[in-house]
């Protein structure tokens, strides 16, 4: 099997003849990229090591995301027989999605490009193919992967500059490098070193850690940045400052499946799988952020469960009978604060998060406004 006729195949699916981009999937070995991956298989990670181009290839040019690193653990230096726990903290992006971000940022030659979160380094390859090595520098907290990118960038024929950084922080750019910053990781509100590296009139693309909600900004003469939360949705990992996420929530999720709430009520909304429902989980994730969800369903038996590292939590059943039970505990009620958001919906017709006007002060300050609604960051 030739990869560049699994590339040019991808690019068939992901781009539209006149695109720009179509070119760079195309001529981008996707597979040096990912020589191995991890996969979920029967609830635990399982390390995917492909026995020949057939099978390796068939991975790396379908239109999906590959999870190349679980926790601490990268697939490059994973045994056979490793099954890593945690978080997946590292990735190739699906292709598609890399193409929308770079179209979100409206792209053009002689454009400077950032490109936050290196991850696998397909979206630094296809970016430098678009506008050369020197036009390119992306940046990832993870030392060992941006050494690993690098080689595989060489194997590649492109020398973009690579740079193992925490993007949250100082970046090693002058004042107004860069023409547009497109960021593969998500952020809670905008990095000021963000704005300080964009130059006046750039454009910024990235998304905001806990939702879907993808956010285009252009930079204006006073240091601020103005744009919208894009109608399009967009989700990716957390920015991390170090070399694993906080421990998840797993135990406060798994005790309240049995604990008898403090506050124990109705609700007159069924049971929803929150984490499922895209633009719902946005506007938790804009109002109360950092929380965790898990839900199961028994025949009729729908079950949802909430919990944040503040003690609160919730938990709804709908049974047979259409009814919903809501048991809560800790300090905030968490199931009272998304059945809120449902009658805003209700009210309003739609939650305001999505399409709301965006305003980030220089000091990277974020804020959102649709109509009357307003947030903070």
């Amino acid at each position: 099997m030739i990869w560049e006729t699994c590339a040019a195949e991808l690019a068939d699916r992901v781009t539209h003849r006149s695109s720009r981009w179509r070119g760079a999937v195309s001529r981008t070995p996707r597979h040096l990229f990912v020589p191995k991956w991890w996969d979920i298989d029967d609830g635990r990670w399982v390390l995917r090591e492909p026995v020949n181009e057939d099978a390796w290839f068939q991975a790396a040019y379908s239109d999906r995301s590959l999870i190349t690193r679980v926790g601490t653990l990268h697939a490059d230096r994973a045994k056979p027989d490793d099954h890593p726990t945690g978080r997946p903290t590292s990735s190739a992006t699906l292709p598609s999605l890399v193409v929308r971000m770079f179209q979100h940022a409206r792209i053009d030659d002689g454009d400077e490009l950032l490109d936050v979160g290196t991850g696998s380094g397909y979206g630094a390859a296809l970016a430098a193919h678009r506008l050369g090595d020197q036009a390119v520098t992306s940046v990832d907290v993870d030392h060992y992967l941006v050494e690993a990118v690098r080689d595989r960038l060489e194997q590649a024929g492109l020398r973009p500059t690579l740079e193992p950084v925490d993007a949250t922080g100082p970046l090693p750019a002058r004042a107004g490098r860069f023409d547009r910053i497109v960021a593969t990781v998500a952020v809670r509100s905008v990095p000021a070193s963000w704005l300080t590296a964009l130059c006046v009139g750039g454009r910024l693309v990235t998304t905001i850690a806990g939702t879907s909600l993808l956010v285009t900004a252009e930079k204006r003469p006073d240091g601020s940045a103005q744009g919208r939360v894009e109608w399009d949705r967009a989700g990716f990992m957390h920015a991390r400052h170090g070399d694993d996420y906080r421990p998840g929530l797993t135990g406060i999720l798994a005790a309240a499946h049995d604990m008898d709430g403090e506050d124990v009520a109705t609700s007159p909304y069924p049971v929803v799988d929150v984490a499922n429902a895209w633009d719902l989980d946005s506007m938790l994730g804009v109002t109360a952020p950092g929380i965790e969800h898990s839900y199961q369903e028994q025949g009729e038996r729908r079950t949802a469960v909430m919990a944040h590292a503040d003690g609160s939590w919730a938990r709804a059943v709908t049974g047979g009978d259409g009814r919903t039970v809501v048991h809560q505990g800790g300090p905030r009620r968490l199931w009272d604060i998304l059945d809120g958001l449902r009658a805003y919906w209700l009210q309003h017709g739609e939650l305001p998060a999505r399409g709301a006007r965006v305003l980030i002060t220089p000091d990277g300050e974020t804020r959102l406004a649709r109509g009357k609604w307003r947030a903070v960051l």
